[in-house]
């Protein structure tokens, strides 16, 4: 059945959140493996999705309509061409939050480059503006370990934690007039465990890109930490080899 918006109420009814019209707009397999790799945080093609889902440009199409009438992509034009993403960050959190819930699928492994490529998405990879993966939840462990970020109260940054980004060159303030959460964690998918999220999470993965830590690997979600990164975090948060370099094939 296609999905639309919901109905607005009309006088003498009461809103609630419909939750059984997300989880259709997730329940089908096609969306939500375009919405999982949009998790990268681009702007994609309908024809990119297609090819990616593995299905006609006419069936991606539907889809993306009722993805994006449903409030979790947004749409671009640029002339001629068109553009879908993620809808913002919250929705970009929600998805991996419910990924990392979801049981695990069996996927035959196609070849030694897809293995590679699986394992490599575990180690590090973006969940739309932010780390994922095992290197972001052992920063995040290490960050607590050292007293940079407290789990009181949810979590936090402590002042120490303030000071440490603030000599690293990272602006740990919230943008102004946004209504993003300073500081949040996600629910890694992969490792089952949180990782960092929030304006925090965002602008610790910017400058990990701005400084040359981290480089995306073509169009995929996958990030490579670079000799300079390895160091950087070596030094600063004590993480070992066994977490700082990729797995082999």
């Amino acid at each position: 059945m296609s999905q639309s918006q919901p109905p607005s109420p009309t006088a003498g009814s009461v809103a609630s959140p419909d939750l059984a019209f997300l989880a259709g707009l997730l329940a089908d397999r096609t969306r939500a493996a375009m919405c999982l790799a949009m998790l990268d945080g681009r702007a994609w093609t309908a024809t990119e999705l297609a090819r990616h889902a593995a299905v006609a440009p006419s069936t991606a199409t539907g889809h993306l309509h009722q993805l994006v009438a449903g409030g979790l992509l947004a749409e671009e034009r640029q002339g001629r061409h068109r553009y879908l993403r993620i809808s913002g960050p919250a929705t970009a959190e929600m998805i991996e939050s419910l990924a990392s819930h979801a049981p695990l699928q069996t996927i035959p492994v196609r070849s030694l480059a897809d293995a590679h490529r699986r394992r490599a998405l575990a180690h590090a990879r973006t969940c739309y503006d932010h780390l994922a993966g095992a290197v972001a939840v052992a920063i995040t462990d290490a960050m607590a370990e050292r007293a940079l970020l407290t789990w009181d109260y949810g979590p936090s940054l402590t002042e120490t934690g303030k000071i440490w980004l603030r000599d690293l060159g990272i602006d740990d303030h919230r943008p102004r007039g946004s209504n993003r959460a300073h500081i949040r964690t996600c629910l890694d998918w992969t490792e089952r465990r949180p990782h960092l999220a929030g304006a925090v999470g965002a602008a610790l993965f910017q400058h990990a890109l701005d400084d040359g830590w981290v480089t995306r690997k073509g169009t995929t979600r996958v990030v490579a930490l670079t000799d300079t990164g390895r160091a950087v975090l070596r030094e600063q948060l004590g993480l070992r080899d066994a977490v700082l370099n990729a797995p082999a094939c």
